[in-house]
């Protein structure tokens, strides 16, 4: 996929514009994204809810694994969390680690402005013969 294809794939994404996420870069394999923090991502403790961060990491993880063309699936997701934020932005950058033709596996870290790591992320998906159209 080229980058305009990538962006298009991002766009059908509804549940993440909904949140606030934004594609800031993308290449086969390599994506970040940011997220600014509004009050409706905070926790009951006034913190980045876990679910925001997920929902961040598991963003990026779609776009990257399905940069190449074929229909990638998840079939793993961990995340952890290792600072919580109130305000800012947050940058979610996703790195592909591996990749063969069925199986490809994925790390996304979330940091703060200034560069703190927040959450790291790991996925895998199932990557199917069929491509995206």
């Amino acid at each position: 996929m080229g980058k305009h294809d990538m962006e298009n794939f991002y766009n059908k994404d509804r549940f993440s514009q909904y949140v606030g996420i934004e594609l800031l870069e993308s290449s086969a394999g390599k994506i970040r994204a940011g997220m600014k923090i509004k009050k409706h991502h905070l926790n009951s403790m006034g913190t980045v809810h876990g679910a925001a961060l997920f929902a961040l990491a598991d963003a990026v993880f779609a776009v990257a694994s399905n940069s190449h063309g074929n229909i990638a699936m998840a079939i793993n997701a961990h995340i952890s969390f290792m600072l919580a934020v109130q305000e800012g932005v947050l940058i979610a950058t996703g790195q592909e680690i591996s990749l063969n033709p069925k199986l490809a596996s994925y790390k996304v870290d979330i940091t703060a402005e200034q560069g703190v790591l927040v959450a790291t992320f790991q996925g895998m998906v199932y990557r199917k013969k069929e491509t995206h159209r």
